[in-house]
């Protein structure tokens, strides 16, 4: 996938980027030592660094039990897989999310069933209410950008014990409502280790935290081909192990992890107070019990695509999260969704706009943003 790399060497040339890899991996140098380590043991899988990586990502955010996967897809992917679903159940997700979430519903065999979202960009209670059926046997709730889902309204929904819910919490490591921390509150809560994704390793991995042991145990045997040892298998299962590298890795950022989420939060009450009384600009509400973790900061805003090209103009990476929503995908078209059934979302893919907010950006870049932001709407 060659876009993806061009895409990298084309954003090193803002001013501004949402791509700060090179500034998060500096510390080559310290990260490589203790890589150097599990080469010299041959510790490439379930090396000790895997059980002290899934014990300090569960203690950080109060998690049961953890279990370390290969990316954020297949943690999803395994917890449904945990459910024993597949051909003939239905899974409700929402239909403004990333690719990720609804492949790994149709991975599975089961129907992807969607729902709207709110102007929160989350899911909408309301929305789930009209699509649970009688073969609905989970409900997959995206945390967008780190803020947490109506979890209050989305629970009296389910009245039948076979509907589970799955937190995609992906964009929301370390984001919380009324004190209670995302991947905590459903059946199962998914994380990505994605580069560019608050908590990151080099490349892809995950993590799935839950509080049911017996879950825990199949996840655990779903990673590694389902053995239980060396030559018996238990049941069919995949390769979706983290290496134990990667794990050295997440290990050093999470004793990052703390000061990474305030300059993050900081970045985004800046913005918030300086972009609020822009007539066209719309920004989520902020609710005093949702602390939110601003994997991307969006909004909603007016004339949208040539205020995108506007400030990459004036060296500042502006990007789009998403512009397509999921049912008008084409593998989704196929099964019989088409514009107009989710109008919440479509609205969504046209207006919203996501700023640089990462530890990397400073005040003055801030500033700059939001300056030229108020100069493109006063011509």
């Amino acid at each position: 996938m060659k876009y993806i790399y061009q895409q990298y060497e084309k954003d090193k040339n803002f001013k501004i980027k949402h791509n700060y890899l090179s500034e998060q991996f500096n510390e080559i140098d310290d990260i490589l030592a203790d890589i150097s380590k599990v080469v010299e043991r041959n510790a490439f899988t379930f090396g000790e660094e895997i059980e002290i990586f899934e014990k300090k990502f569960a203690s950080k955010i109060n998690s049961k039990f953890c279990i370390s996967v290969s990316s954020g897809t297949m943690a999803i992917t395994l917890a449904l897989k945990a459910l024993d679903i597949g051909p003939g159940d239905e899974v409700i997700a929402p239909s403004f999310t990333f690719h990720a979430t609804i492949g790994a519903i149709a991975a599975t065999g089961a129907r992807p069933v969607l729902a709207d979202v709110s102007k929160d960009f989350n899911i909408d209670p309301k929305s789930i209410q009209t699509k649970i059926s009688n073969k609905t046997r989970a409900i997959i709730v995206v945390h967008w950008s780190g803020r947490i889902c109506d979890m209050n309204e989305i629970k009296k929904l389910i009245k039948e014990d076979n509907i589970s819910i799955i937190e995609d919490a992906c964009h929301a490591f370390m984001a919380s409502a009324d004190n209670e921390f995302a991947g905590n509150i459903g059946d199962f809560g998914c994380f990505s280790l994605h580069p560019l994704k608050n908590i990151n390793v080099w490349g892809d991995g995950g993590m799935i935290v839950t509080s049911d042991y017996n879950k825990y145990k199949k996840i655990q045997l779903l990673r590694n081909h389902g053995l239980i040892d060396r030559d018996r298998m238990e049941m069919f299962g995949f390769n979706a192990r983290l290496d134990t590298i990667q794990a050295v890795v997440g290990n050093h950022f999470l004793s990052k992890i703390d000061n990474i989420i305030y300059r993050r939060i900081e970045n985004a009450i800046y913005l918030d107070e300086k972009l609020k009384n822009i007539g066209e600009i719309k920004l989520p509400a902020r609710l005093p019990n949702i602390k939110e973790t601003f994997q991307l900061y969006v909004g909603l805003y007016e004339k949208r695509d040539l205020l995108l090209d506007f400030l990459q103009t004036k060296g500042i990476d502006a990007k789009i999260h998403y512009p397509i929503p999921m049912h008008l995908q084409k593998p989704l078209q196929k099964i019989g969704y088409k514009k107009g059934d989710f109008p919440e979302s479509e609205y969504l893919a046209k207006n919203t706009l996501s700023l640089p907010v990462h530890e990397f950006v400073k005040k003055e870049d801030l500033d700059y943003m939001i300056k030229n932001i108020k100069k493109f709407y006063s011509r």
